[in-house]
């Protein structure tokens, strides 16, 4: 149907506008309010406001109205457009059905692992599992103090939940690799790997 560029934070944008007519400010108070910045960065609110633009530019999303009271600046108050409702739809269909190529920063640094040694991977990946665990204790937190939300407004944060178990469960095992030697490396060795499955130069 389209071919507008989605992202989460245009997603947050359309879904809380078919809720009702919002200012931007407002919009991004919805996002922590409800623990959405858990899955949507707002950190940015330039970010926020870039988005809003594109998606009016896009024909999803008109300025209904502009408000101002004695303490704060003019706002426009947007509200959805027709086009605007049925792409956000497609999109919700789309990203949960479809798995999509993602390229996070972690697993591009796990492919060049060996431009360290095994020990200071050692010692990264075990931060690393602290971090996690950290992450894995607030989470939980969360979740307990939400305990009277329904289930059906946690589930990002379950899954959340689910993904760090699993990372950190994959993380402390390659530790224990690391540190029996099941996996490591030289620079000899790794000039060896190089010469025997690079690519002849003469077919360059």
């Amino acid at each position: 149907m389209t071919s507008v560029k989605r992202s989460p934070i245009a997603l947050a944008v359309l879904a809380m506008l078919m809720e009702e007519p919002l200012h931007p400010y407002r919009m991004q108070r919805l996002i922590k309010e409800r623990g959405k910045d858990e899955v949507i960065n707002v950190t940015q609110r330039a970010s926020l406001y870039q988005t809003i633009q594109r998606l009016e530019r896009e024909g999803l999303i008109t300025p209904q109205k502009t408000v101002r009271d004695d303490k704060r600046p003019e706002r426009t108050v947007y509200e959805i457009t027709v086009r605007g409702r049925d792409v956000a739809l497609e999109w919700m269909r789309a990203i949960l059905s479809t798995l999509t190529q993602e390229y996070p920063e972690f697993p591009a640094a796990i492919s060049f692992l060996p431009l360290l040694t095994p020990d200071d991977v050692s010692r990264q990946l075990e931060l690393r599992a602290k971090a996690i665990e950290s992450e894995l204790r607030r989470i939980d937190e969360a979740l307990q103090e939400a305990q009277a939300v329904p289930r059906l407004f946690l589930l990002e944060m379950e899954y959340l939940r689910a993904l760090h178990a699993t990372e950190l469960s994959w993380v402390k095992g390659i530790v224990e690799d690391l540190r029996a030697q099941r996996i490591t490396w030289t620079e000899e060795w790794l000039r060896q790997i190089a010469a025997k499955f690079s690519t002849d130069p003469k077919l360059d």
